[in-house]
């Protein structure tokens, strides 16, 4: 199951994990990646059902963005190799 979903994500984890330069990995950072997918996943939502009854479709763009980040953070935190893991944090 978990090679079907790397495979339907490739073209999100890719730039993560390419690159042969060295990298330190702390498994705490795969958690907390989830956790900001959550928090992000949450915020798109909360900006959604809160702005929706608003006029125009300008909440559409924070909610959009939101979502992104958040999708990327538990594609990368669940399915991702330690390596694309600390790329997203920055660590070398």
């Amino acid at each position: 199951m978990k090679t079907m979903l790397r495979a339907l994500f490739r073209p999100i984890l890719q730039p993560f994990e390419k690159g042969s330069e060295p990298y330190a990995y702390k498994p705490l950072n795969r958690k907390l990646l989830i956790v900001m997918g959550v928090l992000f996943s949450g915020l798109a939502l909360a900006v959604f059902f809160v702005a929706r009854g608003g006029e125009g479709l300008g909440f559409l763009l924070p909610v959009i963005v939101f979502g992104v980040v958040g999708t990327v953070c538990f594609v990368v935190g669940g399915l991702g190799n330690e390596r694309a893991v600390s790329k997203i944090w920055g660590n070398k």
